[in-house]
C-alpha cells in the first residue's frame, strides 16, 4: 500500500511539472552525452597513442652532396661509408632501440615518387637529391632524446627527428576539444542541477498541503520525502538512458555508418562498440544518483512543515 501511494504521488508530481520535467532530462541528457563523449575522445587519444607511438621512428638524416653545399651541420661534406658504419653500429649498441633499418637514396627516392607523384616537384627531384637515413624504432618511444642528444651534430647527420612530433599536434588538438566538452558538460550539468532544485521546489510547494496532513499523522520525513526524490531519480534515469542513445547513435553514424570515419580514415585506429557500451553504465548511474541527491539536499530546506 506503501509502495502504491509512492508510485501515485510520483505520477501526480510529474504530470504536475510537466514542463520543467521535461527540461529536466533534457539537460541531464545533454549533461550526460557531452560527459559521456569527453570520456570516449579520451580514450580515443589514448588508444591512437598507443597505436601511433608504436609505430613511429626515429629518423636520422644524413648528409648527402647537395647538403654539404647548403646545410651548415654538412659543412665537412657528404657522410662517408665508414661513417654510416660507426652510426649504424652504435645505434645497435643501445639498449633502448629495437631495431634499425638503413633507407638508401635509392630507396627513398622511390618512395617519394610513390607518395608525391603527382606534384609538380617530383618530375625534377633525382636520387642524388635524396637523402640517406637510418629509421630507428625505440623500444620506450618516450626516450628519443637519448637518440637525438648521441647523434645530432655527429659528423655526417644532417639531422634527427621524431615522427611523434608530426602527431602531437593532432592530439593536442583533440586534448583541447576533449578540455571544451568537459567545460560545456560541466555548464549544462549546473543548469541541470538549478533546474532540478527549481523542480523538486515547486512541487513540494504545490504539495504542501498533503505534506503537512502527513506530518500531522505521523510519517516520517524520509517518507515524505521519498515521492519528491524518486521523481527527480526518474527524470534523471531517463535523461541518463537518452544521454546512452547518443552516444551509440552518434558512434554509429560518426564511425561506422553515415560519415563513416572508418571507412575514410582507415590508417585512425578508432575505439570499438565495448568502450562506448562500458561507458553507459556509469552515465545511468550518474543520472539516476545526481538528481535523486539534488533532490534530497533541496528537500531539507525546501520541505519544511
Amino acid at each position: 500500500m506503501r509502495a502504491q501511494f509512492v508510485l501515485s504521488e510520483i505520477g501526480v508530481g510529474l504530470r504536475r511539472n510537466l514542463t520543467m520535467t521535461f527540461a529536466v532530462i533534457v539537460s541531464v541528457a545533454l549533461s550526460l552525452a557531452l560527459f559521456g563523449g569527453a570520456l570516449l575522445m579520451r580514450e580515443q587519444v589514448s588508444t591512437m597513442k598507443d597505436y601511433w607511438y608504436d609505430k613511429v621512428n626515429v629518423s636520422i638524416f644524413l648528409c648527402n652532396k647537395t647538403d654539404a653545399a647548403t646545410a651548415p651541420k654538412c659543412s665537412k661534406g657528404a657522410v662517408t661509408g665508414q661513417q654510416k658504419e660507426q652510426i649504424e653500429a652504435d645505434l645497435k649498441k643501445m639498449d633502448i632501440v629495437e631495431n634499425v633499418h638503413h633507407e638508401s637514396a635509392d630507396e627513398a627516392f622511390k618512395h617519394y615518387k610513390e607518395q608525391y607523384s603527382d606534384t609538380a616537384i617530383a618530375s625534377v627531384i633525382t636520387p642524388d637529391q635524396m637523402q640517406e637515413s637510418f629509421r630507428v624504432k625505440l623500444k620506450d618511444p618516450e626516450k628519443y632524446k637519448v637518440v637525438a642528444t648521441a647523434f645530432a651534430g655527429r659528423d655526417g647527420v644532417e639531422s634527427v627527428q621524431d615522427q611523434r612530433n608530426i602527431l602531437q599536434n593532432l592530439f593536442d588538438l583533440m586534448n583541447g576539444m576533449n578540455i571544451a566538452a568537459l567545460g560545456v558538460m560541466g555548464l549544462m550539468l549546473i543548469i541541470a542541477l538549478m533546474l532540478i532544485v527549481n523542480t523538486v521546489r515547486v512541487s513540494a510547494f504545490s504539495r504542501r498541503r498533503e505534506t503537512g496532513i502527513m506530518r500531522l499523522v505521523g510519517a516520517s520525513s524520509f517518507y515524505i520525502q521519498m515521492p519528491f526524490i524518486m521523481e527527480a531519480a526518474f527524470a534523471g534515469l531517463l535523461g541518463g538512458a537518452v544521454a546512452c542513445v547518443l552516444l551509440l547513435v552518434g558512434r554509429y553514424f560518426l564511425i561506422d555508418h553515415g560519415i563513416a570515419l572508418a571507412d575514410k580514415m582507415q590508417l585512425v585506429n578508432f575505439i570499438g562498440w565495448d568502450a562506448v557500451l562500458a561507458k553507459l553504465p556509469l552515465v545511468i548511474a550518474i543520472g539516476l544518483l545526481m538528481p535523486a541527491v539534488a533532490a534530497f539536499v533541496a528537500l531539507r530546506k525546501y520541505l519544511k512543515v
